[in-house]
């Protein structure tokens, strides 16, 4: 069930059963990025049920967003040693249960545990295999992929908070958090579609000491070293993986306070209520047709190989249009920042998972995307709190919207800078496999991807076998590295 299934071919199938690995990508990335912030429609009712502040209360989402983001290497581990389709059908059922269980629960300890806790671990058990899988099936239109994928967000919070406050009304927060627990069982049937990427497997081949793949794996053990990795940590060592974490750290600080804020932020300028929480609608609309254009837009040959560089364009409009709409204070400048923001909003969430497989390679990308979740899960817990402290201890914000867009719009113009001065592909030389503009470090590099590979003739858990490593559009690919004997890959 996902450890032995079919073997795939030598690359990505861009197609077939991969629509359908898609469209369950597409409802995942809806659950996990919708559903902690369409839970908030039943903090009134869980206010007025338990006596408990709003900040109390809110920290049933805080939780679950830090479980959806904290337990990324959790999540690497678990795919590695079991594979992908197992570990997204615990995470539906885990999901489900947390929010069964919270319709039962007394206090708001209880919620923390069950809603919080298990339902959060239960997305992201679900959200991270699911983007992996993703990149077993696509290459040649993986950006569009990833930009379809992202859709889901928008899409699914625009139909998640409406459906939460007809549940509350008719059937109470005990009936709704009950009803939507039998909703996420529909990441198992997700779970279900995730099988592995149908073909043969590649022939063995033989290293040049005339061992094949699986002898070298037997006498692997003796030298003291393994060929698998269930959390590749050497990832960090990775100049293209540096300068992606850093961004995604700056970017997490700030890129999500806006969004936070804008509905209080109108009521502050005057805006009636009605036209204040349609002001997130309209954020909404325009991302849910920002992403698939800007993830078609990345898949276009001339674009693909600079997309790090789309990449940061994209935090930079984000960033400015922070700044620039800082002092808006009529409903007219308020919509033009809205349609601003959804725009580069989407671009920056289509573009941001490719961006990251295209810089450290597929057979990296499990762990790698672990690691990165874990760093903004700090970072999530550092900038909207932050900023909701200042916006109380300063009743301004005018400063909030400098500082949150100050952040982004240094995150694109280090992306930028980085990835031209330090990434740079040589232009005498062949790119390095694995990595956006050659940030491997030579051979050494080279032969460390080439270890982390699963041997063939072997099994491989929920269809992680290697995929191309090379960046996109980065040509034909290269010729195997032979790594001599005593070569410490």
């Amino acid at each position: 069930m996902g450890a032995s299934g079919p073997r795939r071919g030598p690359g990505p199938p861009d197609g077939g059963w991969g629509w359908a690995v898609l469209g369950a990508c597409f409802v995942i990335t809806g659950f996990a990025y919708g559903f902690p912030k369409a839970v908030s429609v039943f903090f009134r009712a869980l206010m007025r049920d338990f006596g408990a502040g709003y900040s109390d209360t809110a920290w049933v989402s805080s939780i679950m967003l830090a479980m959806l983001y904290g337990t990324g290497p959790v999540s690497s581990i678990l795919v590695t040693r079991f594979g992908c389709r197992p570990v997204m059908l615990v995470g539906g059922l885990l999901a489900s249960a947390g929010m069964i269980l919270a319709s039962f629960a007394t206090r708001l300890l209880e919620l923390y545990l069950t809603a919080g806790v298990l339902t959060g671990l239960g997305l992201a058990l679900n959200f991270q295999p699911s983007l992996i899988m993703l990149g077993l099936y696509f290459e040649r239109r993986r950006p569009l992929a990833n930009g379809l994928a992202a859709a889901g967000s928008p899409v699914f919070l625009s139909a998640l908070s409406p459906l939460g406050q007809q549940l509350l009304e008719h059937f109470g927060w005990r009936g709704g958090f009950l009803l939507l627990g039998g909703l996420l069982l529909n990441c198992c049937a997700c779970g279900a579609v995730m099988r592995p990427p149908p073909g043969p497997g590649p022939r063995p081949r033989r290293d040049s000491a005339g061992d094949a793949p699986g002898e070298a794996e037997e006498a692997a053990p003796s030298s003291g070293r393994t060929r698998r990795r269930l959390l590749d940590v050497t990832v960090c060592a990775d100049r293209a993986f540096a300068v992606y974490a850093v961004t995604k750290f700056l970017m997490a600080l700030g890129l999500f306070v806006p969004a936070i804020l804008l509905v209080n932020y109108a009521k502050d300028a005057g805006v009636p209520d009605s036209e204040a929480a349609f002001l997130l609608s309209i954020v909404g609309f325009v991302d849910i047709v920002a992403r698939p254009a800007c993830g078609a837009l990345a898949g276009l040959a001339r674009l693909r190989p600079h997309v790090a560089y789309l990449f940061s364009l994209a935090l930079m409009a984000n960033g400015l249009t922070d700044l620039s709409s800082a002092r808006a204070r009529t409903y007219g400048a308020l919509v033009a920042f809205c349609i601003a923001f959804g725009l580069s909003y989407g671009m920056v969430g289509a573009l941001q998972f490719e961006v990251l497989m295209a810089a450290v390679g597929a057979p990296r990308f499990p762990s790698a995307l672990g690691l990165v979740l874990l760093l903004e899960a700090v970072a999530v817990l550092i900038g909207p709190p932050s900023a909701g402290r200042l916006v109380d201890a300063l009743k301004n914000y005018e400063i909030i919207f400098y500082l949150a867009g100050s952040e982004v719009a240094l995150a694109g113009i280090f992306m930028a800078v980085a990835t031209n001065c330090c990434l740079r592909r040589p232009k005498d030389g062949p790119p390095s496999p694995g990595t956006e503009g050659g940030a491997g470090d030579g051979e050494e590099a080279e032969a460390e991807v080439d270890s982390d590979l699963p041997p063939a003739g072997t099994e491989d858990p929920g269809g992680l076998e290697a995929v191309g490593v090379l960046s996109p559009g980065a040509g034909p690919l290269q010729p195997e590295v032979k790594v001599e004997p005593g070569l410490d890959s």
